[in-house]
């Protein structure tokens, strides 16, 4: 299989490609893959079956990320919930499967990440991929009419939160500007803090802001005009995604994050949307789960992809890891069987918070408390 690498920010072609595709998603759009380049240095690439002169018909989009401490990997692609390889009809996924290892070696990197919504698409149990995280995707299908949305909400989480909201007198604010996205930054940094991580720079939000343009909304709950709750959500073709949530624990007996909800609900389906994308859960994430779950969001499987090579230390098995040098969570095998000498249990805590930092996997978006 003979393939192509163009630059996805600079060649026009792909974003006519995502407008076609019924796969796309924003995490695949030139202004994500942009946003990640001007805040973190990642650059991107799209690998594709179709030559030059062609209109693009298939591709794999993948940022390069460097680090020290996790080596040197494709992601496809950072911070994204869902990346799904975009094939056309009459292409196999098992030559892409194959195609894959190549493009380890290619690239000389460590490994390579596919963050999957369908896993049989690349055929994971072929080729040296193993499954490295699990997680589930939560969608809310926003096709039916608003009285019957609403009663699908949780009736004690969700629809008495929400009176609640409007009988307290929360005010609703959306938009892009400067004071918003103070607003939702200052609520972002009380929330990582009260989950114990560091907030995502401030930058990264002024580029996604700058490169999605009308795509993306700030909406801010407030109670007597003190901030108490924010969202962050894009919009690419006929989805609504909510990225990023944050709120000021102090508040959260005024239902301010189901007020924003039934709120964004309310306007995406007013704008012709059909779909609130809510991200994705780890599988252990009860709290999340069942925030979704009371959403009346919809729950499906997920999972990434990594090359058996990464996990050497555990003799073949596969490492259940984010990455090659995260030693703390192995399939089968006790820790003392996985290395030997083991470094320091302080090295390791450290080598896995910086891991998942990297990797972003912990998401932090408030459950209903």
């Amino acid at each position: 299989m003979e393939t192509y690498r163009i630059d996805p920010i600079q060649d026009h072609r792909w974003e006519q490609f995502l407008q076609t595709h019924p796969g796309a998603s924003v995490f695949h759009t030139p202004a994500w893959l942009n946003a990640l380049r001007g805040t973190y240095g990642y650059e991107p690439a799209v690998f594709t079956t179709s030559a030059p002169t062609h209109p693009i018909r298939s591709g794999l989009a993948f940022c390069r990320v460097q680090s020290w401490l996790t080596g040197s990997r494709l992601v496809s692609v950072p911070f994204a919930d869902h990346c799904q390889p975009l094939f056309n009809a009459s292409e196999d996924g098992r030559s892409w499967t194959s195609f894959l290892p190549r493009l380890v070696e290619q690239e000389h990197c460590d490994y390579v990440e596919v963050r999957l919504l369908a896993p049989e698409a690349l055929e994971p149990t072929q080729n040296r991929f193993a499954r490295s995280a699990t997680f589930l995707h939560h969608a809310l299908d926003l096709r039916p009419p608003l009285p019957a949305l609403f009663d699908r909400l949780h009736k004690s989480c969700f629809q008495r939160r929400i009176r609640r909201a409007e009988k307290e007198g929360l005010t609703y604010a959306e938009g892009t500007s400067d004071s918003l996205l103070r607003q939702f930054y200052s609520l972002l940094v009380l929330t990582r803090r009260r989950h114990g991580v560091p907030p995502q720079p401030l930058a990264w939000f002024r580029n996604l802001r700058d490169c999605f343009g009308d795509a993306i909304k700030i909406v801010v709950a407030s109670k007597n005009s003190r901030p108490i709750a924010s969202m962050l959500t894009l919009r690419y073709k006929t989805t609504v995604v909510y990225k990023y949530g944050c709120s000021d624990a102090a508040f959260h007996k005024f239902g301010a994050m189901p007020f924003l909800f039934w709120q964004t609900i309310q306007r995406a389906k007013m704008d012709g949307a059909a779909e609130f994308d809510l991200g994705r859960s780890d599988v252990g994430d009860w709290g999340l789960i069942a925030f979704n779950a009371e959403c009346a969001a919809k729950s499906s499987g997920e999972f990434s992809l990594s090359p058996y090579r990464i996990a050497q230390l555990l003799a073949g098995q596969c490492c259940i890891s984010h990455g090659p040098k995260n030693y703390s969570s192995c399939a089968g095998i006790g820790l003392g069987e996985c290395c030997q000498p083991l470094p320091d249990l302080d090295v390791l805590r450290l080598i896995n918070q910086v891991t998942a930092l990297e990797t972003q996997v912990d998401e932090v978006k408030p459950v209903i408390e």
